[in-house]
């Protein structure tokens, strides 16, 4: 008696959410992952090249809190696949895992290609096809995916690549598209701050272009549909009584003082910008001079002017959350369609946290697929 083929599933793009999901799929279904470029290429930078694989908070409510956009749909998402999923997975294949004490999760290699060499090698039952997909068309009882090269069919079709690519084809099936924007970036601002460039305080890193680091990365997700210019206020140097300490170094400079609490460099640029010399001795500064200052540490405002690409590619926007079914990540206006990854209206901040989503909504895909 003849062997009974296999269903075929097609997983539009070849990154982490893609290639995650057609693990899970290789040992049942005839899986081809439809990819331009080699596979896994853009696990390579994340973490600064160290993989930031996830983030070690295994309470799913806690963990959906870190997501700007999808916390609520992510419940049931991460109800389904955790982060000890995740590293579960990881010692499956190969990949040793060690947690920060800021919570982050990198291998103990240390090294995203390490990561990206032990995953491709678990992907030996997938087929990967290097060509573009550029729509996707539901016919009677199959689904045809066409690409820069060719036309093909299958039973079910997993979009997972983000990005413009992603955004057409699931635009041409009908689904509404969360405009996209930059999250996790820098910010170009206002003030010039070449003079204290590289300068780094409370998670605020001084650029030629403007400002940068994990707090800006944050700000500026959070504020991804604000209109610039905005205003930023940050508190450098917190509760200090500072006439207390003028009185105790009447002779010390009030650089050299306050450079006890930021970089001299930033207490020279800080003093200078609300019109105090540097050298001035601590038993000149009058009341209203040492208000100024504090003033200006505390409430230290800068103003943003754009977005500047400097942090983890990461988009805000994506295909409409409404339109898929968090269950499955099947979407609710196409059949034997499903979404995963970046593809979707979901971000999170830094810290492994978008790893995560296309972890966890690559699994749950692959499920919806094996249940329908």
């Amino acid at each position: 008696m003849a062997q009974e083929s296999k269903s075929r599933v097609a997983v539009i793009g070849g990154g982490p959410a893609g290639c995650f999901a057609a693990f899970q799929l290789q040992n049942i279904y005839d899986v081809t992952v439809i990819e331009p470029k080699s596979p896994l290429l853009t696990l390579l930078p994340t973490g600064g090249g160290r993989c930031n694989l996830a983030h070690a908070e295994y309470d799913f409510r806690e963990l959906a809190k870190n997501y700007p956009r999808g916390e609520k749909f992510l419940y049931s998402v991460f109800s389904k696949f955790s982060t000890a999923d995740t590293l579960e997975f990881f010692e499956k294949i190969g990949v040793e895992t060690y947690t920060q004490e800021d919570m982050r999760i990198f291998p103990v290699s240390n090294s995203a290609k390490d990561v990206r060499e032990k995953f491709l090698q678990a992907l030996s039952g997938v087929r990967f096809l290097k060509e573009s997909a550029l729509r996707v068309d539901k016919t009677d009882n199959k689904i045809k995916v066409v690409t820069d090269r060719d036309s093909y069919y299958f039973d079910k079709v997993l979009i997972a690549v983000g990005g413009h690519s992603g955004f057409e084809i699931a635009k041409m099936l009908g689904h509404n598209i969360i405009e996209p924007k930059p999250a996790l970036v820098g910010l170009r601002t206002k003030e010039d701050f070449s003079s204290v460039s590289g300068v780094s305080l409370c998670d605020v890193l001084f650029t030629h272009k403007g400002v940068s680091g994990p707090a800006v990365y944050k700000i500026s997700s959070l504020r991804v549909r604000e209109a610039f210019p905005y205003k930023l206020t940050f508190d450098f140097v917190g509760e200090v009584d500072l006439q207390s300490l003028l009185n105790e170094n009447p002779h010390k400079s009030i650089k050299n003082l306050l450079s006890d609490f930021v970089p001299k460099s930033f207490a020279e640029f800080a003093l200078k910008r609300c019109g105090v010399n540097p050298d001035e001795k601590c038993h000149l500064i009058d009341g209203k001079t040492r208000d100024r200052i504090l003033m200006n540490l505390q409430n230290f405002e800068i103003t943003a002017l754009g977005a500047v690409k400097d942090g983890e590619v990461v988009t805000a926007g994506g295909v409409d959350l409404k339109e898929i079914n968090p269950k499955t990540m099947e979407s609710k206006i196409v059949s034997g369609v499903y979404f995963c990854g970046e593809v979707l209206d979901i971000d999170g901040f830094c810290g492994g946290f978008n790893l995560q989503n296309c972890w966890s909504t690559a699994f749950v895909a692959a499920q919806g697929i094996m249940q329908s």
